[in-house]
């Protein structure tokens, strides 16, 4: 199993999950490796973040089901840690 198909095992229910609450899942895990990378994009992840809260939920963060936040943070975790290992790898190669 690649490390593409774990990360997205945190998102299995997606045919069940609305639209409006599916990119806010997404855009919210690139929000969170952007600024931990400090990678630009931050800025233009919280608008698109923002547009599809207002349009699914009314600008309510705390209306994010809990059940969303684990995902996100599942999955940014996930791709942030197999992102490291790669580094961890190269660094030992050299």
């Amino acid at each position: 199993m690649s490390k593409a198909d774990i990360i997205l095992k945190a998102f299995a229910d997606t045919e069940k999950t609305p639209r409006s609450l599916r990119e806010v899942e997404a855009e919210a895990v690139a929000l969170l490796c952007c600024e931990v990378l400090e990678l630009e994009g931050a800025v233009y992840c919280r608008g698109y973040l923002q547009n599809w809260l207002y349009q699914g939920i009314g600008f309510d963060a705390s209306a994010i089901p809990e059940k969303s936040a684990q995902k996100i943070l599942r999955a940014a975790d996930r791709i942030l840690r197999a992102g490291r290992s790669d580094l961890d790898e190269e660094e030992r190669a050299h």
